[in-house]
Order: structure tokens, then sequence, then C-alpha cells
């Protein structure tokens, strides 16, 4: 984990989680740290990604993911690639997946001690009237630009019930 700002303990820390690591999590967890530094909580809650596969470990995200991030004042280029662990269920009180393959595969890695949330990340916003963040990998750009519309619309829903789930400071 990359921890929050100030060398701080965080109270609260979220995994965003795709299949490999390098288009949608990387974006989902640049524009929620984002969305936590703006609103004055870097120090309280954390932020991750990870890959349900190994096969790009180590690498930065896709230069297209990038690219729009940094359009839109996102700056993903520190981001590496890894896979979900084990350990990333006691690490992780939020547990977020792109879509349901996704899911299934972290459902079948939960230990049955743990207590967070695991789930899709845009079932946090109905009103977005889809359950999944696209895949943009096999696409054009127009696809990195859909993924940041929802992502960005989902964190500010997550990030407000995180809120509601910190103690006070």
């Amino acid at each position: 984990m990359q921890g929050a700002a100030h060398g701080l303990d965080p109270v609260a820390s979220v995994l965003f989680v795709c299949a490999g690591n390098i288009c949608r999590s990387p974006t989902a967890e640049g524009v929620f740290r984002a969305a936590a530094a703006r609103a004055g909580f870097a120090a309280r809650i954390a932020a991750d990604s990870a890959g349900i596969g190994d096969w790009h470990t180590g690498s930065p995200p896709d230069r297209r993911a990038i690219q729009a991030a940094r359009r839109r004042g996102y700056d993903l280029t520190a981001l590496r690639a890894r896979q979900v662990e084990i350990g990333d269920f006691t690490r992780f009180g939020w547990i977020l997946a792109m879509d349901r393959s996704n899911l299934r595969s972290l459902e079948a890695m939960r230990p049955h001690d743990f207590a967070g949330h695991l789930g899709l990340l845009l079932d946090l916003a109905p009103e977005l009237r889809t359950r999944e963040v696209p895949d943009p990998y096999y696409g054009g750009p127009d696809g990195f630009d859909h993924v940041l519309d929802l992502i960005e619309a989902a964190s500010v829903v997550l990030l407000a019930r995180v809120q509601r789930s910190l103690p006070p400071p």
C-alpha cells in the first residue's frame, strides 16, 4: 500500500481491483486519492490498486490511461501494477472490483473472517445505471475517457461513504 500523506497511519483503506492493474484500477486509485486530498482526508484514507493477474506486475499504467488522466489533472505515472494477495483482505477495509469477473475472483480468495466491504465500485453509484467499469484496453482513447467519467462519479459517492465510516479525528 502506498499509504497516506505525511507518514501518518490511515484510518480507512481502499483497494481498487481490475484484471491486470494497468487501466481501470490505477485510474480509480488516482482519481480517488485526488478526491480524498481535495476533501482534506489524504492522511486518513489510503488508496491502492491491484490486478487479479500478474501479467503486468511492476509496469506503469497503460500510456492511454496516463494521458486521459493527465488531461483531467490526475497523475498516474508513479503507480506500478501488482497482483492482489490474500494479505490485502487484512490491509483493506474496502475492496472494490471493476467488473463481475474481478469480483468473482476476489470472492473466491476472500478469507472467511474478512469483515470489510467487498463489491463492485459502480454498485455504490446506481444512478450511473451500469454495474461494471468497462475494460478500455482493446479499444480507442474514448474508452479511457468513459472509464474516467464513471470512476469520477463513483469516487464522489465512495468518498462520502468512507468519510461516514471514519471515527472523529
